[in-house]
């Protein structure tokens, strides 16, 4: 246990490493990243029920997804489906057939939840994005919303192309690396979202390559918080019991995210099979 005044494990990293970054920076929230050990980030999400949690929220998904051609016949994946937000507004925007998956129990509950309180015929299925439960050449279309960064990256991408049509294709949102990041910031960050790949744009295209997937456009979307549109900001559906820590872990999050804002960033990548 840490004390009020103790400086966990990563904090301390940060602040004696070679190149330590300047401790007017590291807010209360960062200095107790290691003492979030016992709780993850993706259950943090599940329990917090977040919504629209990837960059450009809801509001993104919605531009991307009118630039596709989908109708009934569809057949769509939502991979890392969460509660399920994505997977019901495209069931009902455009009533193509959906799937829903995510690894996480808590989400598919709360997904199943929303889709029967919105009379959407989906039924969300736990799994993981490693080894999807789906035959081959199943699905015309994958949406995968920052997703892959937390899981084995090359497996994951396998597998989204072999349930992927031939022809068929993958837009997915990810986290990338702008900047060269030292010891100290990479430990931070993976102590935090665990076992996250921070891929540049680069290697996520030659991962994507080396899996036959042929990357047709690498879009780099501005995307900015507007308080006259709900859809640029994340949805919440808590749990009925809620860990306080979990609300000091979102924290952290967001001024993480800030704190490493020119570092990190996002693309879209859209892939066809």
């Amino acid at each position: 246990m840490h004390g009020p005044y103790d400086i966990p494990y990563t904090a301390m990293f940060l602040i004696e490493s070679p190149n330590p970054l300047p401790i007017h920076k590291l807010s209360q929230s960062i200095m107790k990243v290691g003492c979030f050990m016992n709780n993850s980030y993706l259950d943090c999400l599940a329990v917090l029920g977040v919504g629209g949690a990837h960059p450009g929220g809801l509001k993104l998904t919605k531009e991307l997804l009118a630039q596709e051609k989908m109708n009934e016949s569809t057949k769509i994946l939502d991979a890392g489906c969460g509660t399920g937000q994505t997977s019901a507004y495209i069931a009902k925007k455009y009533g193509c057939d959906v799937t829903a998956l995510d690894q996480n129990k808590i989400m598919v509950e709360k997904a199943n939840k929303r889709f029967l309180a919105e009379e959407i015929s989906i039924k969300a299925i736990e799994g993981t994005m490693e080894n999807l439960p789906f035959a081959n050449d199943s699905f015309d279309f994958i949406l995968s919303e920052s997703v892959m960064l937390f899981t084995n990256i090359t497996q994951s991408i396998t597998e989204l192309k072999r349930v992927l049509k031939p022809g068929g294709k993958l837009l997915a949102i990810e986290m990338v690396r702008k900047k060269k990041m030292n010891d100290a910031e990479l430990v931070t960050l993976k102590s935090f979202y665990e076992n996250t790949h921070f891929h540049s744009e680069e290697e996520w295209k030659q991962t994507l390559n080396q899996a036959k997937f042929k990357v047709i456009q690498v879009d780099k979307p501005e995307v900015q918080f507007d308080p006259e549109n709900l859809d640029t900001a994340p949805e919440y559906s808590l749990s009925k019991s809620v860990d306080p820590v979990y609300f000091e872990m979102m924290k952290a999050h967001e001024e993480m995210l800030e704190l490493y804002k020119n570092k990190l960033s996002f693309c879209v990548f859209k892939c066809t099979k």
